[in-house]
């Protein structure tokens, strides 16, 4: 454990962000999951919506430094290829 006070200080930070960060990254894995079951079985409009929702976070959480900016442009990509295949067929 550190000693000097501006390392223990500097450990509470890391310790807050850590925590901030994985519950972040934890609303963003259940809003990803609950989107991907929108767009699978719900009504194209109320899919749409999910995607918005959900990449209005992604790109919060790039922006934060919380996810890489390339994983955001990937996740972005793969819900709009699937809203795209959905609203085709519908």
């Amino acid at each position: 454990m550190a000693t000097h006070k501006s390392a223990v200080k500097a450990h509470r930070q890391s310790v807050a962000r850590r925590e901030r960060n994985r519950q972040a990254r934890t609303r963003l894995r259940r809003a990803l999951k609950s989107v991907r079951a929108a767009l699978d079985q719900e009504d194209p409009a109320k899919a749409k919506d999910a995607v918005r929702d959900t990449v209005s976070l992604i790109d919060k959480l790039a922006g934060k430094g919380i996810i890489h900016g390339t994983a955001a442009a990937r996740y972005k990509s793969r819900l709009a290829r699937r809203l795209a295949g959905r609203s085709a067929s519908a």
